[in-house]
């Protein structure tokens, strides 16, 4: 949790609160199970969401993107 009642994004939030195919496919797995790897390279290399409705998901959720200075 960050001060001020902010929180940052937990990995993968957006694939389940969108109900992503994909992801529920991988909810099904352990990790190391046969096949979790082949299902997260679908992930890593051809999403079916893209930046921008994911973009657009967290301004919606309130969401805002930081860079530090350095």
């Amino acid at each position: 949790m960050l001060s001020g009642g902010r929180r940052d994004y937990n990995r993968r939030e957006y694939c389940n609160a969108v109900d992503c195919t994909v992801q529920l496919l991988l909810n099904e797995k352990d990790p190391g199970a046969e096949g979790y790897e082949k299902i997260r390279g679908i992930c890593r290399e051809n999403c079916i969401h893209t930046t921008y409705e994911f973009h657009h998901w967290l301004i919606e959720q309130g969401f805002s993107i930081t860079k530090p200075e350095n």
